[in-house]
């Protein structure tokens, strides 16, 4: 019989009108999968359940005060969802975990409030916790707390996978899949219908990847049409077909892609050649000498992360992204155009604490190992962007901490946006059209003016001009 957790923590189940973000985090990194079974075990009112059961998901919820009935089963996929932190004993605390953990046969996913919103609970000390106003409990979680503590009640190695979201994983091979996919997102095939699309399909892939592929990775309508080609028909039509230059270029990226994967793998706990995912197995076969050579090339970019010279330089010789004394600043879009060394620090930070599922820049600072994910909302349609929200974690102490911006007035934002994008970007040079016209004006002749809302409106006001949209003109009434 389960046991029944204490009445007043029903007033913790608040009413949701999307899902929760442990769920969203889980279906965006598609772990709720088509097949899989799901456990919501201490679903408050089941806001989550009804809404993944309108995704088709196969959802069951359990609550000790709001779905006490049914006993809860065991399921592939266990969502412990905002449960531990209204926990006030200890040890009751942790057999919640750990029925959880026995209860998932592939994957617990385990959130909790974090230590940065201590502001949003307003109540006294009590035990490890606050007991709030309204008579519930809150143990607030360190990004790393919440890491260790999952990690030492399952005895397996967990994953940050978002702030204040980690996986539990009961098979090894599951959780090194699940990094392949965060670190080397799967090639998208192009749509076939016939023998002819499938071979242009076949080519493409070879362009991006730099090899042939597995059938294994082929979509299975594809394999289907090149199924009476021999191998050696399939290569010539590659030989015959293929962009040269494409074709080393996608060789050169998987192979950096392979360093980065095994490097980030390291970091979190490397495993036998026969337990990385199919497709990095082949980039290994196909770029490196042996497995061995691919782990040490590997090792020594892990090792090169530390030399504070070298991590420097990278960022000076970036194709993309804002080098500032402290830090270099880059776009979302453009992050995969910095080199490996840099993608492997934003990677680190990522795994160890969780990526915000919100952000538009990174800031990689170049003294100390920090990473920040800054969130500017409107960065595409603002010429200026405010800055919503900061999530910055310390790579020496693997802690995280936050920082929002909503009920600022005098926010800080951005200006020259298109440094922060790689100059070929579809937006750059209507970016820089803005920027320069800026600098005609005299806008940045006082740059320690213009870093918040307040000192840029004054500025724009002294220079007798306004902005309509990514254009600025003369203020009515203004200086000429």
């Amino acid at each position: 019989m389960e046991r029944v957790w204490g009445s007043e923590r029903r007033r913790t189940a608040i009413g949701r009108a999307v899902l929760s973000l442990p769920a969203r985090q889980a279906l965006a990194d598609r772990q709720l999968l088509s097949g899989r079974t799901v456990l919501d075990y201490g679903c408050g009112r089941g806001d989550d359940v009804r809404a993944l059961q309108r995704l088709e998901c196969q959802v069951a919820g359990w609550d000790p005060f709001y779905c006490p009935e049914p006993q809860p089963r065991a399921s592939d996929v266990v969502l412990l969802t905002y449960v531990l932190n209204v926990i006030e004993d200890p040890a009751e605390r942790r057999r919640t975990l750990v029925r959880a953990w026995e209860l998932a046969s592939t994957l617990l996913v385990v959130s909790a409030r974090l230590t940065w919103e201590r502001s949003k609970v307003r109540g006294e000390e009590f035990g490890d916790g606050l007991l709030t106003t309204r008579q519930t409990f809150q143990h607030l979680y360190g990004a790393g707390e919440l890491r260790e503590y999952v990690q030492q009640a399952t005895g397996v190695r967990v994953v940050s996978a978002a702030p204040g979201v980690v996986y539990a994983f009961k098979d090894d091979r599951a959780r090194l899949d699940y990094l392949a996919h965060r670190v080397v997102p799967d090639t998208q095939w192009l749509a076939s219908q016939d023998t002819a699309t499938a071979v242009s399909a076949l080519v493409d892939f070879c362009e991006r990847r730099g090899r042939l592929p597995l059938i294994e990775e082929m979509p299975p309508e594809v394999a289907q049409m090149l199924a009476h080609l021999k191998p050696v028909e399939l290569t010539r039509l590659v030989r015959d077909g293929a962009d040269t230059g494409r074709m080393t270029e996608g060789a050169r990226r998987s192979t950096l892609n392979a360093l980065l994967y095994l490097a980030v793998q390291l970091f979190h706990g490397r495993g036998p050649f026969a337990g990385l995912p199919v497709a990095l197995q082949q980039d290994v076969r196909s770029f490196f000498r042996s497995y061995k050579e691919a782990c040490q090339r590997a090792d020594r970019l892990l090792l090169k992360l530390r030399d504070d010279a070298y991590v420097r330089g990278a960022m000076h010789a970036s194709a993309a992204g804002k080098l500032t004394p402290t830090a270099l600043y880059v776009h979302r879009r453009a992050l995969e155009r910095i080199p490996t060394v840099l993608r492997l620090y934003e990677h680190c930070a990522s795994i160890a604490a969780g990526r915000p599922a919100k952000w538009t820049v990174a800031k990689l600072k170049h003294r100390g190992r920090a990473v920040s994910w800054l969130d500017y909302p409107d960065f595409d349609t603002d010429p200026h962007p405010r800055l919503a929200s900061s999530y910055l974690v310390d790579l020496h102490t693997l802690e995280a901490s936050h920082l929002s911006y909503a009920g600022s007035s005098n926010r800080p934002l951005l200006h020259r946006k298109h440094e922060f994008l790689a100059a070929d970007d579809a937006d750059a040079a209507r970016y820089r059209r803005l920027t320069e016209a800026e600098v005609r004006a005299g806008l940045y002749e006082h740059p320690h003016l213009i870093g918040t809302e307040v000192g840029w409106e004054a500025e724009l006001a002294r220079c007798g001009r306004q902005l309509r949209g990514h254009r600025l003109v003369r203020r009515p009434g203004g200086p000429e």
